[in-house]
């Protein structure tokens, strides 16, 4: 009978850790194709099936194709990258916008009890309305599309970050209002050879974001820019070698106005279109002008005339420049370097 019962056991656990071993749990490539190709059809699943805290580097291979998905990369993932087969051909897209009912919306489910006791029907809201947000750390992005294709009937987000380290690399982020929102306070971004485009306010939020050669496109009279960078963080926004463009239609352009009191925001060498205006930046609050960080540096084209330039922005010298380098702006006791990644 003890011995019939060890049997047992000793099958149970050999099972047991049958079961909770994973072919995943390892550094090879995962492929994700709508095709049926892959190893996976949705993105989704590939996420799901990465082990928790990976310490070694896992890419999600995605092919070319339209993934209509609403992706949340939950806090306890690290060192993943999601990598698309062609930047322009391989998109992630949702149509979610703040304005449409919470009722028979991905939140339905999981809000169910709140909902009913709230008695009506709340809308989505702007930070709900995200395709993709990013809670983890040590997360890439490379050669990829992230579309909210949402009718412009009020914000729409396409990326959402809360987590730190973060690369962008060769991405597309489309939409209209609000199209990508850095959410959490003391973050470190980098948006590397990306295109960025919107209508209002399309980049906002707190966290540090290094835009490095960026191509950013305007899409309607408004406001590039709307950080919140908190009072005791240095950095904010800083757009280095980038280029701002608009589209026929439009006529006048902020580079930025304060979402809150500190804001931070920078552009140095960029080429600045004739759309944007003599005053550059709004204050959105007048007493914001006390605050507000907002500076320049030897930018060029038709829209980088400093002469009329609101007086509560600075224009830097160069030795001011010279001590902006990624490097210092991401500096921090884990010594990260984004360079270091590729």
């Amino acid at each position: 009978m003890y011995r019939k019962l060890f049997s047992t056991l000793t099958l149970f656990f050999f099972a047991l850790t049958m079961s909770a071993a994973s072919k995943y749990d390892n550094p090879d490539t995962i492929v994700v194709a709508r095709d049926g190709t892959g190893e996976f059809r949705t993105i989704g699943e590939a996420i799901e099936v990465c082990r928790a805290f990976m310490d070694y580097h896992k890419v999600i291979y995605i092919k070319k194709g339209t993934y209509k998905e609403k992706l949340i990369l939950p806090q306890w993932l690290q060192n993943i990258e999601l990598c698309g087969e062609d930047r322009d051909q391989t998109i992630i897209t949702w149509d979610d916008h703040a304005n449409i009912s919470m009722e028979g919306s991905y939140w339905a489910a999981p809000l169910k009890e709140q909902l009913k006791a709230m008695g009506e029907r709340p809308k989505l809201g702007t930070f709900r309305s995200f395709t993709v947000r990013v809670d983890a750390n040590d997360i890439t992005f490379t050669n990829l599309t992230i579309e909210n294709n949402a009718a412009r009937l009020g914000q729409a987000v396409a990326l959402h970050t809360q987590g730190d380290r973060l690369r962008f690399v060769n991405c597309r982020f489309l939409g209209h209002q609000d199209t990508v929102y850095t959410g959490m306070p003391g973050t470190r971004l980098l948006f590397d050879h990306c295109y960025i485009e919107g209508t209002t306010d399309f980049i906002f939020g707190p966290s540090t974001a290094w835009f490095e050669q960026c191509h950013i496109h305007c899409k309607a009279n408004s406001y590039i820019t709307a950080a919140s960078t908190p009072k005791d963080v240095a950095f904010g926004y800083i757009f280095n070698q980038c280029t701002v463009t608009a589209a026929d239609n439009v006529e006048k352009v902020y580079l930025g106005r304060p979402w809150r009191d500190y804001g931070y925001t920078l552009f140095m060498h960029c080429t600045l279109p004739r759309q944007i205006r003599p005053e550059g930046w709004h204050h959105w609050k007048k007493e914001r002008e006390e605050t507000a960080r907002y500076m320049e540096f030897e930018n060029t084209g038709e829209g980088a005339a400093t002469s009329q330039r609101v007086a509560w922005s600075r224009q830097l010298s160069k030795k001011e420049a010279r001590d902006i380098t990624m490097e210092k702006v991401f500096q921090r006791s884990d010594n990260w370097s984004p360079a270091m990644n590729k």
